[in-house]
Order: structure tokens, then sequence, then C-alpha cells
């Protein structure tokens, strides 16, 4: 391997052949990047530019979990006998589902199950029962003769959140008619009919391009349900009213709505216990394994060599990397994925702010063709702090790569290369912007920004790791589908809706909010509705192309929709990430540190 300067080189810096998937896997010999003639050490100041130009610094504080605390963490749901009783309850539960009295209690027994967060485990039963409803005409057509609503409008919402292709153009229509006609005899005093709006308002959110009738039949149903009489209504009726407007179920952070849900389904009169214990017992499983990756992923990140001084600029927010990870996929079998993503997303942090608050613009074009490259030494002159973040940078993505080819033969370095090579390429347009004052147009902004947001990490690390992943579905990989760009997208304005007041006071490029400001001569507030109105029409693309994507994208198609739940649970109230003291600290300790009582 040919030496440069002081730095070796990575392994892969050309793209080796893909391996076929029945390939034995390869002996690979991927060495660590270290420096030759001194290692970087984070208490030793390497000698820098003779004039040290002015830093910027954004004053994060720092983080409220240190490593000592995050190794204390009890593992309480790891014994055999817990799994076996999950197992038992799991069988029983199976023989429930479509069992009820009536159609409707079928429905919402699933309706239940799914917002539990157990789907995960009955997605064939779940998927069959639905397509047996949707094929017969005989349900379909009693709901509509009934004028059910509620039952209409359940089913509607569940055939579109499990794919099933059935929820046709004239199930719609049957569905619209249905609510004109409930509307018209409204009585707030009857609540199956408070029951039926309400479920009308959640099936409005998976509204695709294309059917305005149900984007306003929504907010009718909006209307409604803020207009009624609360003492005529159950306080458990009256909760889950409040918490829907809040936020729809589709738009909500999945394992922070189940642990919500948990807690609501409980209250109800008619819950059913079988099911409750197994949510319970199931997320409490789970939570004991995100506990130990989390302890795992902690070691890593006090080793890797990026809390140093010569970095104590940068974002320490392991934790909620780690949360950000759970929010796109906390199902227990993925922790290969998940454990990857949380590092990237601490790398990801730790550039962005060298990016954004610390880095000069020379710097930062070094920087970023160091990364294009794959090469440290292409970088010589670079600062002691960037090399110290190349070499963990460097050498994490290696070590993913080359732990997932030694197991399933097939070599994703070169797709992980490439999305860095992408983000870091946008990450510096906008230090450029910042640089030379320049304010881009909104479309100019978004055709950058939806790269720099980093959801391109998420997303083909994700699809990179599947443990379905073949040599087909890796060649058949595009640098980005526009199901990607949606994505992602929406994860860029719920970021810029959150965060963009605090970046602009400390000095950094403008948002999507200030661009539009800019460009049309308005007010933030008239800004910020134009951005929530694009939340809006994204979601509608997302749920549209989210129904035809190509086989290979089956891999990952919830990891489409949960990210930019997770970005809105966030951002919802403030910048999540960066003040992590207040809502994310919430959300940890009821999703990762606390566990539900049996």
């Amino acid at each position: 391997m040919a030496l440069h300067l002081s730095f070796s080189l990575l392994p892969f810096s050309k793209k080796p052949p893909l391996l076929s998937s029945s390939s034995s896997p390869p002996r690979l010999h991927h060495q660590r990047i270290t420096t030759n003639f001194h290692p970087i050490r984070c208490l030793q100041i390497a000698a820098q530019i003779s004039s040290s130009p002015p830093r910027r610094t954004a004053y994060y504080q720092p983080t409220i979990w240190n490593d000592d605390y995050i190794q204390s963490l009890p593992i309480d749901f790891m014994d055999e006998k817990y799994v076996y009783e999950r197992n038992k309850l799991k069988e029983k539960v199976k023989h429930l589902i479509g069992h009820q009295q009536s159609l409707v209690e079928q429905l919402e027994f699933v309706d239940a199950l799914c917002q539990l967060g157990l789907d995960y485990h009955f997605n064939s039963e779940i998927k069959n029962f639905l397509s047996s409803i949707s094929f017969s005409m005989e349900h379909i057509n009693n709901l509509v003769e009934n004028n059910n609503l509620h039952g209409f409008a359940l089913l509607f919402r569940l055939l579109r959140q499990h794919d099933v292709n059935n929820a046709s153009k004239l199930r719609l229509d049957a569905l619209l008619r249905c609510f004109k006609k409930k509307i018209e005899s409204f009585n707030p005093i009857h609540q199956l009919d408070v029951k039926g709006v309400l479920s009308l308002y959640e099936a409005s959110y998976l509204a695709r391009e294309g059917e305005e009738e149900l984007d306003e039949a929504g907010k009718i149903a909006i209307e409604h349900l803020r207009s009624l009489e609360r003492s005529l209504l159950t306080p458990q009726l009256v909760e889950e009213i409040d918490h829907a407007l809040e936020l729809p179920v589709h738009w909500r952070m999945s394992r922070l709505h189940t642990r919500w849900f948990i807690e609501a389904y409980g209250r109800r009169e008619n819950y059913n216990p079988t099911l409750l214990h197994l949510a319970k017992l199931s997320f409490n499983i789970a939570q004991s394994i995100h506990k130990t990756e989390l302890q795992e992923i902690s070691s890593w990140w006090r080793n890797c060599g990026l809390i140093c001084e010569e970095l104590n600029f940068i974002r320490d927010r392991l934790v909620e990397n780690y949360l950000w990870s759970i929010g796109f996929n906390c199902q227990p079998e993925f922790g290969r994925s998940r454990k990857a993503i949380a590092k990237i997303n601490c790398l990801v942090t730790t550039i962005d702010d060298i990016y954004d608050v610390y880095g000069t613009l020379d710097e930062l074009k070094l920087f970023t063709n160091a990364i294009k490259e794959w090469k440290i030494d292409v970088g010589e002159q670079l600062p002691n702090y960037m090399k110290i973040c190349l070499t963990a940078l460097f050498n994490t993505m290696n070590d993913i790569a080359t732990s997932f080819s030694m197991e399933k033969g097939l070599d994703i370095l070169p797709f992980l290369k490439q999305m860095w090579a992408n983000l870091s390429k946008a990450y510096l347009v906008e230090a450029k912007w910042y640089h030379s004052g320049h304010i881009p147009t909104l479309n100019e902004y978004l055709d950058n920004a939806w790269v720099s947001i980093a959801g391109i990490c998420v997303l083909t690390t994700t699809y990179c790791l599947s443990d379905d992943l073949t040599i087909e579905a890796l060649k058949s990989f595009e640098f980005y589908p526009p199901i990607f760009r949606h994505s992602c997208m929406l994860f860029r304005l719920y970021d810029d809706l959150g965060t963009s007041t605090a970046e602009i006071k400390r000095g950094d490029v403008p948002k999507s909010i200030q661009c539009y400001m800019k460009e049309k001569n308005v007010s933030e507030p008239i800004a910020r509705d134009y951005i929530r109105c694009l939340i809006k029409k994204y979601w509608k693309t997302l749920n549209q192309e989210h129904t035809i994507v190509s086989k290979f994208m089956e891999l990952f198609k919830k990891p489409l929709l949960d990210m930019p739940r997770t970005a809105q649970c966030f951002y919802q109230y403030r910048d999540g990430h960066a003040e992590s003291d207040y809502e994310t600290r919430d959300h940890i300790n009821s999703i990762i540190i606390e566990p539900i009582p049996l």
C-alpha cells in the first residue's frame, strides 16, 4: 500500500469489484489510520498556522449524559424468562387477530396492536387480515350502508399504512360520501360520531397527490374536533383528541407514540389485558437491548478521539444521536444498522460543527477534498483538529464496512465513501454562501439543503446494512432516488422550523425561512406558514411514492417515513438536538432509560 507523506491510505481508495453474494467472505486486512511520525493525541496541540485565524463558537452546552451513568444503566429484561413469556403472549395475540365480534372491533384491535408497537411481530397476519377485508365487498358495503364513518376511515387508514393496494379511488369516494352524510347530521353528544370524525382526521394525513377532497375533509374534521363540548365526552376520549390534534399519528415518532399509547390504552374501559401485557413486556425487552447498544456505542465514542481539547467546540450528543437511530428503526433485530447510524450521527454532528462553526473557508476546502479522495494526506496542510476528525471518520467507516464484508461477502465501503463525499460538498456550498454573504433563493437553498441535512447518510447506511441485501440490490443502488429527496426534504424543513432562529443569531447561513422572506419580501410568520405548507406537500408526495418503490427499496421503506417523523419530534418545540435538556431529555428517559412497570 502506497504511503503519502505522514499518513497511510485507506484501503479501497479505488472502487473494488463487488463480490458475489455466494462468495466466501473476503479476508480483509484494513489497517487503521494513524500517523507515521507522531500519533494524533487530543492532549497534544499540533503546530498549526502561525497566526491562528479568528474562530466562531456556538457555546454548546456539555452533554448531560456521561459515560459512567450510561455504563451503570440496569439491564432488567434480557433474561430468558422474559423472552419466553413474550413468545407465549405472542401466540395468544396471534389467534385474536380478526376474531372479534364485529368488523369494527376487529379493525380497532389491529389498530391498537399497531399503535402499541407490536405490529412488527405480526406483519404477515395483519396484512392477510386487511387484504381479506379489502376484497370483501360485503364488509365494505356494510360500512357504507350503515354510514359507519369510524369503521370506514379506520379501514382506509390501516390499508394505506400497510400498503394493501385495495384502498382504491372508489373506496376513497365512498369514505368522503360517508363523511359528508355524517357531518350533515353531526351531533357531538353521540360518541361514535366523534370517534368517526377523529378517525377521518387521522386518515386524511395519508392523502396522496391529487386527493384534495381528503385534505378538505381533514380540515373540516379539525374544526369539528376543536369545537366539541368537552364536558360531554369521556376524559379518555378528550385525551386522545387532544393528542391527535397536537400531531396526527402518521407524523409521530413511532417509539415515542408507542410509550404514550401503552399508558392511554390501559385507561380504556375495553382494553385487552393480554395485548397490553405483551406491549409492556415487548417494549421493556427492546429497551434493554437498546441500553446494551448504547453502552457499546458510548465506549466507542469515548475512545474514538473526538472528545478532546482540540475539538471542544463540537456538540457532544452521543445519547441524542442514538435516540435518532431508535427513531429511524427501533426493532430489536436491526441493532447492527442502529449502532452504525448512531456512530455516523455522531460524526455528522462533529463535521457539521466544523463546517458551520469553526473551520475557515480555506481549511474547509482542503477538508472536503480529503473526504472526497478518502485520503488524510491529501489535506496534509490541515490543522490537527481536522486530522483527528478524519482519522475517526475513516476508521469508523472502515470498521463498519469490514464487519459487514466479513459476514455478507459484500463490499459497501465505496457507497459509504460516496455518501460522505456528497455530504461534505453540500456542507462546503453552505460555507461558501456564509463567507460570501450570499442569500440563495428558496429553490437554490433547498436543492443543496436536502443533502446537507445528512438524511442521505441514514438512508444509505440503512440500505447497505440490510440483512436482506443482495448483490443485485447493491448494484441497483443509485445516488439518490427521488423518494430519498422527499424524505430528506421533510427532515430539512422540520430542522429549519426548529433551529433557524438560534442559528441565525449565531451567524449561520440563512435557512429556508430566511431565504423565502428575502425572496418574497414577507414576514417571518408568513414564511413559516409557507414552510409548513411545503411540509404537507412533501408528505403527500412521500405517501404516494412509498407505495410504488422498486423491489430493492422494500428493504427500507419504513425508515423513509420514520426519518421525518423523528426529525419532527426533535424540532417540534426547539432545536432538540443542540438544546437537549428539555423535551429531548424526557424522550430519552421514557424511551431508553425508564422501563414500563408491569
